[in-house]
């Protein structure tokens, strides 16, 4: 069995390596010789929108699946016509534009921020004097680790996050004071089995995931998040790993946005769950029998930024696991992640502390 992954970048990576031991085999386009999926399987070189690579890529998996979100609805829809393709195309085409986004959990029941849409610099001043200032000005594609995105503070900005942005079609939200952000990962296969993880507490900075603690403890939320995703689930007749990002506001979730595959904010999952996302994502598009998504006990990952840390003093932490992706390093670029796994939640976030603080000297290179 070969599965096809379009994209060769970490989460392809650790997609295959969680697929190995299953006795798969791997193989993938990107438009890098060098991604870190070439450490684990065939690359075919190519642009995600070529369709010479995708239309390869289709003659020799036996199922097609995706690690990035920026691929181009015409094409992968000609490529589901000729192999099975797993997360199934609406839910790629859902997510890469936010308004259709937002429309869709609004359909689903499932609160969001206030929104409107914005296609001209008039049209966004009419939003601003419905939704308040601040707000949150992003663009509807092409928007992921905080690109593609301004938040309005005064009327005076405006134009320089219109023209700053492109002036392409955009989604104006409401600005949220959350107290916290959070992420549930479902997965479900074809024959409809449906699992959750845990709630993750996730911390960004510079609109980039810094770290993630797991389990997040609240019996009432994650109980309201697994409805809401279990929806998005059903209407999306979906297979494999899905993610929903919210705010927690007042006590209550609002869906930010969904990822239909891996997330970053799952990486716990390799060492802290009894199954990883990675290979329960695997086992989905197979429609095989999903894993056990139980913690370990309590987990932390911190994201590893523009420079690595000394292997040796990441290893020493008690409970701490290396995993580098093999990229050349480049400023806020991810190189890899630790992820430490503890019995309590205090010997967690101590063994966090220490790996903030390591991961913060490499950032600071």
């Amino acid at each position: 069995m070969k599965i096809g992954i379009i994209g060769a970048g970490q989460l392809g990576r650790m997609l295959a390596l969680a697929g190995y031991p299953l006795g798969l085999r791997f193989v993938f386009v990107d438009q890098s010789g060098d991604a870190p999926g070439g450490q684990v399987g065939q690359i075919i070189v190519g642009a995600f929108d070529d369709p010479a690579a995708l239309g390869k890529l289709a003659e020799i998996a036996d199922v097609v699946t995706f690690d990035v979100e920026n691929v181009p609805e015409s094409v992968v829809s000609a490529i589901a016509d000729r192999v099975r393709f797993l997360p199934p195309v609406e839910a790629l085409a859902t997510a890469q534009d936010r308004l259709a986004e937002k429309r869709t959990f609004a359909a689903l029941h499932i609160p969001t921020p206030r929104f409107l849409p914005v296609a001209t610099p008039e049209a966004l001043e009419l939003a601003v004097s419905q939704l308040g200032l601040p707000s949150v000005l992003k663009t509807r594609r092409l928007g992921y680790d905080g690109r593609g995105q301004r938040v309005l503070r005064g009327p005076e900005d405006l134009r320089p996050a219109w023209e700053a942005l492109g002036g392409v079609p955009m989604i104006l939200e409401a600005f949220v004071p959350f107290e916290r952000e959070v992420s549930l990962i479902g997965v479900r296969r074809p024959s409809g089995e449906t699992r959750f993880y845990r709630l993750s507490e996730n911390v960004h900075h510079e609109g980039i995931l810094a770290h993630s603690r797991a389990p997040f403890d609240d019996v009432a939320l994650q109980s309201t998040a697994e409805r809401h995703i279990q929806r998005l689930m059903d209407h999306l007749d979906y297979a494999g790993v899905l993610t929903i990002e919210f705010f927690v506001h007042e006590g209550q979730l609002l869906a930010n946005e969904m990822a239909p595959r891996v997330h970053n904010s799952g990486h716990w999952t390799i060492e802290g769950a009894v199954t990883s996302q990675f290979e329960n994502h695997i086992r989905a598009i197979l429609d095989l029998p999903l894993g056990e998504t139980r913690c370990n006990g309590h987990s932390a990952m911190v994201n590893l930024l523009s420079n690595l840390p000394p292997l040796e003093e990441v290893l020493a932490i008690p409970g701490a696991h290396f995993h580098s992706y093999g990229k050349g390093a480049r400023p806020k670029r991810k190189l890899g992640h630790c992820t430490v796994v503890a019995a309590t939640a205090a010997d967690r976030d101590a063994a966090l502390s220490q790996l903030l603080e390591l991961a913060g000297h490499a950032a600071d290179g």
